[in-house]
């Protein structure tokens, strides 16, 4: 791949242990393989601008002046106070283009220096806000009879999306994480949205790492434990396989959330391992025999291609992205319902034949992953869209206030 395009990339999250993080790293990371011009910016512990060859990194403190969003992820309500260096060294730094994955502190901060410096301004979307919502509003109203809340959360599905929708229709062109989103995003903001998929690194997530020979049938988790990640279902897994007569086998449980404290008061056999990283996560991974991912809003799911890479087949929502990510009888299955996610879990548990033959189907499809592939895509439609604009094209503030 050979260009000349120069990118500054605004990274809500950097540091954090997530799939956005995860992807703005290597994203990074080629652009420092292929010697390409690259300005990486986001928050983290301090304020620091490096400069190693063409790739530029740049990290803004946040105040304390800010809103937890979750129990990793932070809205810095003072954020703007970095506008005037940022904007100097966006300026210097001459982009053809600015990307950001998302409206966060740091995603808004990108799409106003953009529209300040008449910059093309490109948009990642990355979270399916508006069912993070209602999964929220369903929690906080969960001693409601669910017949009475569900005009309520329908509405706040609905105005989610909208907010969401009318802020992806600021940028130039737009990235999503499977298809079903890029269509979707196509129809509500009207701008052109590519395919930004997702890869895996297959020497960190590799069956290499596994220690364990024997054992109970050893059942993963990985991810935030709160309500938007439907790990309330590991529960209800849980009871379904003891009330089959199951006993031989131990729920994993490697992350950290809100509703660890009702996790561990309910379920019977299960380890919680907290936030691991490095190798750590590496054999945790491999060392389970499948991954159970019960999520219904996520848009892609990175763990799940974690877990193929770490030869573990993995149960998957027939709603949001993992689906995509799975070969539905090869490398695990995809349930359309709650009680098709318990039978295949126990088909995986009960014929050690499936499970060896799947195992080693996860990895060579994992193996066929590359970032390279996916990064190179993305300049392709960079440079597809960096065409002379329109006559005719709203401001982020027409947007915002139409």
């Amino acid at each position: 791949m050979k260009t000349d395009l120069r990118v500054a990339f605004f990274a809500c999250v950097y540091h954090e242990v997530d799939g956005v993080a995860s992807t703005s790293r290597h994203f990074e990371a080629f652009a420092r393989r292929r010697e390409l011009p690259f300005l990486m910016v986001h928050a983290g512990p301090r304020n620091e601008t490096t400069t190693a060859g063409p790739v530029t990194h740049v990290q803004l403190r946040r105040s304390p002046v800010k809103v937890p969003l979750d129990q990793a992820h932070e809205y810095d309500l003072l954020f703007w106070r970095h506008l005037g260096k940022v904007e100097s060294l966006v300026r210097n730094f001459q982009p053809h283009l600015v990307q950001i994955t998302g409206p966060s502190d740091m995603g808004m901060l990108g799409a106003l220096i953009a529209h300040k410096l008449g910059i093309p301004l490109a948009a990642s979307w990355q979270t399916n806000v508006h069912q993070y919502a209602r999964s929220r509003a369903a929690a906080a109203m969960s001693f409601i009879p669910k017949a009475a809340t569900a005009k309520t959360l329908d509405a706040v599905e609905q105005l989610s999306f909208r907010a969401a929708a009318r802020f992806y229709k600021i940028p130039r062109l737009l990235f999503a994480p499977n298809q079903e989103v890029v269509e979707l995003l196509e129809r509500s903001t009207g701008k052109p949205c590519f395919p930004m998929s997702h890869a895996v690194d297959t020497t960190v997530f590799s069956p290499e790492f596994r220690n364990r020979q024997s054992g109970p049938f050893r059942i993963g988790y990985v991810g935030r434990l709160t309500a938007e990640k439907n790990v309330c279902s590991l529960v209800r897994l849980e009871q379904a396989l003891l009330a089959m007569g199951h006993r031989d086998f131990q729920i994993v449980v490697v992350g950290k959330g809100g509703q660890e404290k009702w996790l561990r008061n309910n379920l019977r056999q299960a380890e919680f391992t907290g936030v691991l990283t490095g190798e750590a996560l590496s054999r945790a991974f491999a060392n389970m025999d499948m991954l159970a991912f019960p999520s219904e809003t996520d848009t892609f799911g990175l763990v799940v291609l974690e877990a193929l890479a770490s030869g573990v087949p993995a149960v998957v929502t027939a709603s949001g992205g993992p689906k995509y990510n799975v070969r539905h009888g090869l490398t695990g299955y995809v349930a359309n319902n709650f009680d098709e996610f318990i039978a295949f879990t126990a088909t995986l548990l009960t014929h050690p034949e499936l499970l060896s033959a799947a195992r080693a189907a996860a990895r060579r499809q994992a193996l066929a992953t590359s970032w390279d592939r996916i990064f190179e895509g993305m300049y392709e439609a960079y440079e597809r869209c960096l065409l002379p604009a329109p006559a005719i094209e709203h401001s982020v503030f027409d947007v915002a206030t139409s």
